[in-house]
């Protein structure tokens, strides 16, 4: 991994968020850059965790439970507790996001039901102005 810093501008181009959400992060302590001056400077470190923040949104993990989540990663302070507090963390995200799957299965299957009906209807006024 290279040791290259990125300024906020570099980090929102290479990890596809606004510079607004970097701040936001920053504010509420998940990432914690480098300052100098007015200039935000972000390491390995702060890389690795945005995209473990990312990780999490797209699970569907709040903000406040990916910073559990983030507890994980810092070994010397595990302990099994934790291990176990994000297997059920887990646990309950994986049926809440097959849940929506299931919802969302419907849905496509709702509407391509529609679709069909809609063509079926087309054919038949198609049929008619002929």
């Amino acid at each position: 991994m290279s040791d290259e810093k990125l300024t906020l501008k570099e980090m929102c181009e290479a990890y596809e968020v606004t510079p607004r959400t970097l701040r936001y992060y920053e504010y509420i302590e998940l990432l914690i850059p480098e300052k100098i001056g007015k200039k935000r400077f972000y390491g390995n470190k702060e890389k690795a965790l945005l995209r473990l923040i990312k990780r999490g949104r797209r699970f569907g993990f709040s903000l406040e439970e990916i910073r559990q989540w983030l507890a994980m990663y810092d070994r010397k302070n595990q302990n099994q507790t934790q291990v176990e507090a994000w297997i059920s963390m887990a646990n309950k995200q994986t049926i809440e996001l097959e849940d929506r799957k299931s919802e969302i299965q419907r849905a496509i299957d709702d509407i391509k039901n529609l679709r069909i009906d809609a063509e079926k209807e087309l054919e038949v006024l198609l049929k008619k102005s002929n």
